[in-house]
C-alpha cells in the first residue's frame, strides 16, 4: 500500500508547549524568550552578549565593560580551541623504530613471555652491576699495608672549627699511624662550599690543600696540614691523578711548623706560617707494590646504560619503563656515580634504602601525573630512548655534566658572589622562561591549561607562604624543582620527553645523593653569620655575633691579655672558645670562675716545636661564645705576629658551619694502622720503600 507523507502523524504533536518565563511581566521593557521544559539548556537561546550584560539580573555591571572584555578575552584563551588539540608523537621513520615491537610480538607475543625475557634481563643487569660494584668497593691491595679504604674527595683528618675538642684531643692520634686509602677520580673539583679560615687567609668554593714539598726543592718529602683534603693532596704530591684516582698510603708526622704554598698537577696549596699539631705525607711506593685498580665507575655506567636502553627500545609499557629507570639509576647513582659520603658501603647502602622508601611514593605520583599522558601510545621507541633516558643520564649524573660548568650551589648571597654565578643564573632563568612559555602554549591547546593554573597557582601560594616565613630561609633545592616543574610536561610532545627525563634525573640525583633536605632552613644552618635565631627576630641566636675583643701584650711579649667583657648569659651563652691557629687552645666556662676571670684570660706566648726566643712564629686568634657544648661563629682573625705586635680581628663574624645538606663531616674518623712490628715486618724489610718515615 502506498502511503503519503500526509498521512503521518503531525511531528507538530510531538513538540512539548512552550511555558511562560515566569519573570516575564506584561509591560516591561525587558526582553524574555520563551523555553520548553525538556530544553537542554538553562533556559535561554544563545543570544549576544551585549544583549545579556544589559538585562538587569546582571550582577557585574558596576565591571567597566573594557575590563569585561578583556576578562572574557582572557577567559576564553584560557580554556583554548575548541575542540581541544590532541598532541601525539609520531614516530620518524616509523618501520625502523617500531621494528623492535613487531620483533618481540613475533617471539614473544604473550604476556608470561614477556615477563620471563623482562626477569631475565633485571637479572643479567643486577648480577654483572653487582659484581662490579663489589669490586669496585673491595679490590686493591697494597704489599704491607693490606686493602684501602674507600675515600670521599673531601676526606681529611681534621674538623671544622672545635670539632676535634681542646687541644685536638678528639682527633688523636697525631702521629705514628698510617692510613692506606683508594681515591675515587674527579677530586680535582671538589671545593669548599662555606668558608674555612688557614690562619688569616679565608678560603671558599675552593679545594683545600695546605702544605707541600719545599718549592725550592720540589723532591723534598711533602707535608700537609691535617685539614687539607686528602684526595687533593695525594694528586698535588703525584700519588694518584685526577683522571683516574687511586692508591695510596698517608703517614700521620704530628706536630709540624711551616707549610709552604706550591702548585703542582693542577692544584695550587695555601701556605700557613704557624704550627698545626697534626700532619701527614705519603708514602712512595714501588710500581710492583700496590695493586690499585682504575675507577671503574664509567664501566659499571656502561652495564646500567645499556639495560636501560634495551629495555626503552622493546617496551611500550609507561610502567615498565618509567619505574625500572627510577630505580636502576636511583641505585646507580647512590652507590656508584654520586654516592653519598659514608665511611663504607654498607652505611651507603642503608642510607639509601632509608632514602629510597619516600623516594618511590613520591615517584608513583608522578607517574601517574607526568609520565602516563606522556608515555602512553608512544611507538617512537628510538627517539623516546634518546630524548626521554638520554636527558634524565644526564640529569642523574648531574655531578658530571650541571655542576662543574654552573658555580651555583644554592641560592644564597654568598653564592651569587662567586665569579661567574650572576652570569650562570641569568642563563638558566632565561632558558627555564622559554621552556615554560613553550610548555604555557601546548598546554592551552591541550584544553588543559584551567586545570594547571590552579596546580601551579596552589604551588606558588605554598612557596610565597614559605618565603615569607620569620627567621627561615626558602631553599629550593634540585630534587624540588623536579617536583614542581614535572606536573608541566605532561603534553606528548618530543621536547617533554626530554623535559621530564632531565627532571627526573635531577630528582634522582638530589635524593639518593643528599636525601630529603628541608625546602626551608635557618639563616644559622646556610652559614650566615648575622641570621636569626629560632627563638625571636633575626640576629637573635645567641652564636650569631663573637665576642668583641680587646687585648693587651705584656712587656716583654711572653703574654697576651684578652678581655671579652660580661657574657651575655641572658641569651644562654655560658662560655669562651679561642682558637689558637686554627684549633681550639682554650675554652672557659662561667661554672669555672673560681679559677679565671670571666671577662677575660691572660695566655702565654706559644713555644712549638721550632720556636726560639729569637724567632716567634705568628698566631692566629679567633673568638666564640659556648652555650654548653654548642659554640656560636668564630670572629675574624687576630694576628699576634712574629714581632710581638697584636691586630685585632676586624668588625664582624666568620662563618664555620654551614648547611646539614652539604656539610658533612670531614674528617677521618676510622681506624689506622700502627706502625710498629707486625706480622708483616719481614715484608717490609724487604721493601724499603713501604716504611714509615719516621721525623
Amino acid at each position: 500500500m502506498v502511503r503519503y507523507r500526509d498521512d503521518e502523524e503531525d511531528p507538530a504533536a510531538e513538540i512539548p508547549e512552550a511555558e511562560d518565563d515566569p519573570d516575564n511581566v506584561p509591560g516591561s521593557p525587558e526582553l524574555h524568550i520563551r523555553s520548553t521544559p525538556d530544553s537542554p539548556t538553562t533556559g535561554t537561546l544563545p543570544i549576544p552578549i551585549w544583549l545579556r550584560e544589559s538585562a538587569s539580573s546582571f550582577r557585574y555591571k558596576w565591571v567597566p565593560l573594557p575590563v569585561r572584555k578583556a576578562g572574557r578575552a582572557i577567559a576564553t584563551w584560557v580554556k583554548g580551541p575548541k575542540p581541544p588539540r590532541v598532541l601525539k608523537i609520531e614516530p620518524i621513520f616509523p618501520k625502523i623504530q617500531q621494528a623492535p615491537i613487531r620483533l618481540l610480538d613475533r617471539y614473544a607475543p604473550k604476556k608470561k613471555q614477556r615477563v620471563i625475557l623482562l626477569m631475565a634481563l633485571y637479572v643479567c643487569w643486577f648480577l654483572t652491576w653487582s659484581l662490579m660494584v663489589k669490586q669496585h668497593s673491595t679490590s686493591g691491595f697494597i704489599k704491607g699495608y693490606g686493602r684501602p679504604t674507600n675515600l670521599w674527595c673531601g676526606a681529611s683528618f681534621w674538623n671544622e672549627g672545635n670539632g676535634c675538642g681542646l687541644n685536638g684531643n678528639n682527633c688523636r692520634p697525631f702521629s705514628s699511624a698510617h692510613l692506606t686509602f683508594r681515591c675515587p677520580a674527579n677530586c680535582a673539583g671538589t671545593h669548599l662550599l662555606e668558608e674555612h679560615m688557614v690562619g688569616n687567609i679565608s678560603l671558599r668554593y675552593q679545594g683545600l690543600v695546605v702544605g707541600g714539598p719545599d718549592p725550592q726543592d720540589p723532591s723534598s718529602m711533602p707535608v700537609y696540614r691535617a685539614d687539607s683534603f686528602i684526595c687533593q693532596a695525594a694528586i698535588h704530591a703525584g700519588i694518584t691523578t685526577d683522571a683516574n684516582g687511586g692508591c695510596g698510603v698517608a703517614t700521620l708526622v704530628g706536630s709540624h711548623t711551616n707549610f709552604p704554598s706550591s702548585k703542582a698537577n693542577g692544584i695550587e696549596s695555601t701556605s700557613f706560617p704557624g704550627t698545626f699539631p697534626r700532619s701527614f705525607t705519603f708514602q712512595h711506593l714501588s710500581s710492583t707494590q700496590a695493586q690499585c685498580p682504575k675507577d671503574s665507575r664509567w664501566p659499571i655506567f656502561v652495564v646500567t646504560a645499556v639495560a636501560l636502553v634495551i629495555l626503552s627500545i622493546f617496551t611500550t609499557s609507561p610502567a615498565v619503563f618509567f619505574f625500572s629507570t627510577f630505580v636502576i639509576m636511583f641505585f646507580h647513582v647512590g652507590l656508584v656515580s654520586d654516592p653519598p659520603n659514608t665511611a663504607n658501603v654498607y652505611e651507603a647502602i642503608s642510607k639509601l634504602v632509608e632514602r629510597f622508601l619516600p623516594a618511590i611514593f613520591i615517584a608513583i605520583i608522578l607517574y601517574h601525573v607526568a609520565a602516563v599522558p606522556l608515555l602512553t601510545g608512544v611507538t617512537a621507541q628510538i627517539e623516546k630512548t634518546i630524548l626521554y633516558l638520554g636527558f634524565c643520564f644526564i640529569g642523574a649524573l648531574n655531578n658530571y655534566t650541571f655542576a662543574p660548568l654552573i658555580p651555583i650551589e644554592r641560592l644564597t648571597p654568598h653564592d651569587l658572589a662567586q665569579p661567574g654565578a650572576p652570569f650562570a643564573l641569568a642563563i638558566i632563568v632565561t632558558v627555564i622562561l622559554a621552556i615554560v612559555i613553550s610548555q604555557v602554549h601546548f598546554i592551552r591547546v591541550s584544553g588543559n591549561m584551567p586545570k594547571y593554573l590552579a596546580i601551579y597557582g596552589a604551588m606558588v601560594l605554598a612557596l610565597v607562604i614559605l618565603l615569607a616565613l620569620p627567621n627561615l630561609r626558602l631553599r629550593i633545592h634540585h630534587y624540588i624543582l623536579a617536583m614542581l616543574f614535572m606536573p608541566g610536561t605532561f603534553t606528548q610532545i618530543r621536547p617533554c620527553l626530554a623535559y621530564q627525563g632531565l627532571l627526573l634525573g635531577l630528582f634522582i640525583n638530589g635524593v639518593a645523593r643528599w636525601g630529603f633536605a628541608s625546602i626551608v632552613q635557618t639563616p644559622a644552618a646556610l652559614g650566615e653569620a648575622n641570621g636569626g635565631g629560632s627563638n625571636g627576630s633575626p640576629g637573635s641566636w645567641w652564636g650569631a655575633k663573637s665576642p668583641n675583643v680587646t687585648a693587651v701584650v705584656a712587656a716583654d711579649i711572653s703574654n697576651i691579655t684578652f678581655n671579652w667583657g660580661p657574657l651575655p648569659r641572658e641569651s644562654g651563652v655560658d662560655g669562651v672558645s679561642i682558637l689558637i691557629n686554627d684549633v681550639e687552645r682554650w675554652r672557659g666556662y662561667t661554672d669555672e670562675e673560681l679559677y679565671w676571670d670571666s671577662e677575660g684570660v691572660t695566655l702565654k706566648r706559644r713555644h712549638e716545636r721550632g720556636d726560639s726566643a729569637e724567632g716567634l712564629e705568628p698566631e692566629f686568634f679567633r673568638f666564640a661564645w659556648m652555650s654548653g657544648s654548642q659554640t656560636g661563629l668564630y670572629s675574624k682573625v687576630g694576628l699576634w705576629d712574629e714581632h710581638g705586635l697584636w691586630r685585632s680581628p676586624e668588625e664582624g663574624t666568620t662563618s664555620t658551619l654551614g648547611s646539614s645538606e652539604q656539610n658533612e663531616v670531614k674528617n677521618w674518623n676510622g681506624e689506622f694502622d700502627g706502625v710498629g712490628k707486625d706480622e708483616d715486618e719481614e715484608e717490609r724489610e724487604k721493601e724499603p720503600d713501604a716504611r714509615v718515615i719516621e721525623l
